[in-house]
């Protein structure tokens, strides 16, 4: 048996993730287990999307945060790691001089991906075998704070991709223009709605948190139904509410019911009438690419 530990730290709008991960070989198979994971509710989003920059104390935090992060990947002894960043840190003016001063004070490299590269780390995470479904066609749905991750896959491929600047975070304080439900809308009746025998798959903490919610397993899909009676449910609790009577933490109380109609709407234009939740993220897809690329060839010989 061989083990290689690997870490990732996601960089979203609405929290920072790092996983640690035990990849071990052993006759012949890889198995990927999870050795911890920390996340941190930042909010990069909410200073970016309304004033352009990352501000002070969100800065002084999120460097904190990557400080406590390269402590952790320390302390777990990992071999290698990497770091990615999307869309707050893609738009924010100080973006890059923030990455540089990260770098500097905790030898953390940090990468500004884009909207594509989040769905191939995504899709890395052999989705297909988590969920089991009976289809060849598919909806990707990746919502975030900042923005919404679309891909049309017709036979397991990926045929369009398209990133849409609508997001929870976002929309939770009024930033998501009209025109870019339109956009989204017209971009999903042309590439998505006459694909036939399709369902969704749904990625981001918002639509995970409904699954366990649904107390449903990997393999079975939520209904289009049953995605916007919840929506209804969550919103007749206060955000108080959600937090002391349906267990959710206090950054995705607020976040929630802003997020899920984003899922709802994508699926009503596409069609879709089931959701899969296989609860992979961009984090997990990082593991794997990086042992794929640097590590498979010298420990599976």
């Amino acid at each position: 048996m061989i083990v290689t530990k690997l870490g990732a730290i996601d960089i979203g709008s609405n929290s920072v993730r790092c996983l640690v991960v035990n990849v071990v070989y052993k006759d012949g198979y890889t198995y990927y287990r999870k050795a911890g994971m920390v996340r941190l509710p930042i909010r990069l989003g909410q200073d970016v999307f309304e004033h352009g920059k990352i501000k002070g104390k969100t800065k002084k935090r999120f460097i904190e945060g990557m400080k406590a992060y390269a402590h952790y990947l320390k302390v777990h002894d990992v071999v290698d790691f990497r770091a990615v960043a999307t869309s707050a840190m893609r738009e924010a003016d100080n973006g890059e001089k923030i990455v540089t001063q990260v770098a500097k004070e905790t030898g953390i490299a940090i990468e500004i991906i884009d909207g594509k590269e989040e769905a191939r780390l995504v899709f890395n995470s052999k989705i297909y075998d988590i969920i089991k479904a009976p289809h060849d066609n598919f909806i990707y749905i990746d919502v975030g704070g900042g923005s919404t991750e679309i891909s049309v896959i017709k036979n397991k491929f990926v045929e369009a991709s398209m990133s849409f600047r609508i997001g929870g975070v976002r929309l939770m304080n009024n930033l998501v223009v009209e025109d870019e439900w339109t956009r989204m809308q017209r971009w999903l009746q042309k590439h998505a709605a006459p694909i036939s025998d399709k369902a969704a798959i749904g990625a981001g903490g918002n639509i995970n948190k409904l699954h366990k919610l649904s107390m449903k397993s990997l393999q079975t899909p939520l209904d289009y139904r049953f995605v916007s009676e919840q929506q209804e449910a969550l919103k007749a609790f206060s955000a108080e509410e959600r937090v002391t009577e349906l267990g959710l933490n206090f950054d995705r109380a607020d976040i929630i019911v802003h997020a899920l109609p984003i899922y709802q709407k994508v699926m009503l234009w596409s069609g879709c009438k089931h959701i899969y939740v296989p609860k992979i993220g961009v984090s997990d897809g990082l593991v794997r690419d990086m042992y794929h690329k640097d590590y498979k060839a010298q420990v599976e010989l």
